[in-house]
């Protein structure tokens, strides 16, 4: 990278870790979980250093082969485990800015490949060479500077973790390298379950390098088992006992832990009465794993990478424990469709969304634990209408892609008998 865009990362970092003082910061509820919080990262540490299973009990969720590496790094760098989160994110940004410039790269030579069938007049909607600079850095950006991902990295939550290891499996994804990017997605799926959708992108990258579509797929899915199983495997060979499979995978399913967040399953699960648990569990799980993924991977065959990031969005927004950091990667990722952005209609609606719900997130909060001047309703309708706004942005951001390629062949103008009607989304 050029020195400008160094600097930026620099300055990226030094906030980051600058915001790290504010330990306030880890000890809230938008910002850490039970899955993603840096406080059960060291109880769990604390107990494998004593010899004692960190999964007996109901506080520790990190897999024991993360566990074991963060007991070495905290061991020899304790005095910096600060500055190692803050680098883990930074290198995240930087696979992201590689990963843009790969895609518009990609882009432009299937632009020149597709040229023939745009019509005339539709340069604008077009890749353009000058996108190669603008969109990385547009990327790299909205990742480093992003308030949530800096709020998270603060927070040295666990979610930095995961957004690497989402960021190495889409890079490996546009350089198309199967084994590393089967390995990082199996093994952030085990981490968090909900990243088990992406397997669909991954299946229609590599399975049209094949032969036969079918068996290619049938060759993805197998190498995928077999990275979770050997990832299972050795987990067990760390600590010797399955406890870290419900304590991991079985904690997300089930969600045995109502603390509140940004997310829709708390309030829901807190006010559900028990008989009724199970059928809304699975209803809510399935949709935020599988509803979607078949319509979605049938409707965005040919842009796999688009539809990795709705995916992520949609499991960022209904997985049971969100948070904050979660909403910042996929954020970095809409400058990738700079393109569509001229058929994205609710950009204000959502802007205004995120500012009003973000911000009043701390203030009904404060009322409603520490005042006890409101209830969990005031707080669960700021996270309802967050992830609404969220909703809107993704539902947006598939309309104009769809508008886009429409345009981009059948022309910005319609035509009735012969004279100009009018023109499409001035």
């Amino acid at each position: 990278m050029e020195k400008r865009l160094l600097l930026l990362v620099a300055l990226g970092g030094l906030t980051r870790y600058y915001l790290h003082s504010f330990q306030w910061i880890g000890e809230r509820v938008e910002v850490s979980t039970p899955i993603n919080s840096y406080k059960r990262v060291q109880e769990g540490i604390y107990l494998y250093e004593n010899g004692i299973d960190p999964y007996i009990g109901d506080v520790v969720h990190e897999l024991p082969i993360i566990l074991v590496l963060l007991v070495r790094i905290f061991g020899a760098i304790s005095s910096f485990v600060p500055l190692f989160y803050v680098l883990v994110d930074l290198l995240t940004a930087t696979l992201l800015y590689k990963l843009a410039q790969k895609f518009v790269r990609s882009k432009l030579v299937e632009q020149k490949a597709e040229a023939l069938e745009f019509a005339v007049g539709t340069e604008e909607l077009q890749v353009q060479a000058s996108d190669m600079d603008v969109i990385p850095r547009c990327v790299l950006l909205a990742y480093l500077f992003n308030p949530l991902s800096l709020l998270s990295c603060a927070g040295l939550t666990s979610t930095v973790f995961s957004n690497f290891l989402l960021a190495l499996t889409l890079y490996f994804l546009m350089q198309r390298h199967l084994l590393p990017c089967v390995i990082c997605l199996a093994l952030e799926t085990m981490r968090n379950l909900y990243p088990l959708v992406l397997i669909a992108p991954v299946v229609l990258v590599f399975a049209q390098r094949s032969k036969s579509s079918t068996t290619g797929a049938i060759g993805v899915l197998a190498l995928f088992g077999a990275a979770c199983l050997a990832i299972t495997g050795l987990n067990y060979a760390v600590i010797h006992s399955w406890s870290f499979i419900d304590a991991t995978l079985g904690f997300i399913f089930f969600y045995r832990d109502l603390q509140p967040n940004i997310g829709l399953f708390w309030y829901f699960f807190t006010e559900m009465f028990e008989h009724f648990r199970t059928m809304f569990l699975i209803t809510f799980q399935m949709n935020a794993t599988v509803l979607y993924l078949v319509p979605l991977s049938l409707k965005l065959r040919k842009e796999p990478l688009l539809l990795a990031t709705v995916l992520i969005a949609l499991m960022s927004i209904f997985r049971s424990y969100p948070s904050v950091g979660d909403v910042s990667f996929y954020l970095a990722l809409l400058p990738l469709w700079r393109r569509c952005w001229k058929f994205m209609a609710h950009n204000f609606v959502v802007f205004c969304f995120f500012v009003v719900t973000l911000s009043m997130m701390p203030a009904l909060w404060q009322l409603w634990i520490y005042s006890g001047s409101a209830n969990a309703n005031f707080y669960f309708g700021t996270t309802l209408a967050f992830s609404t706004g969220q909703i809107f942005l993704v539902t947006d951001l598939l309309f104009a892609h769809v508008k886009r390629d429409f345009c981009l062949r059948n022309g910005l103008k319609v035509y009735i008998d012969g004279k100009e009607a009018k023109i499409i989304l001035e």
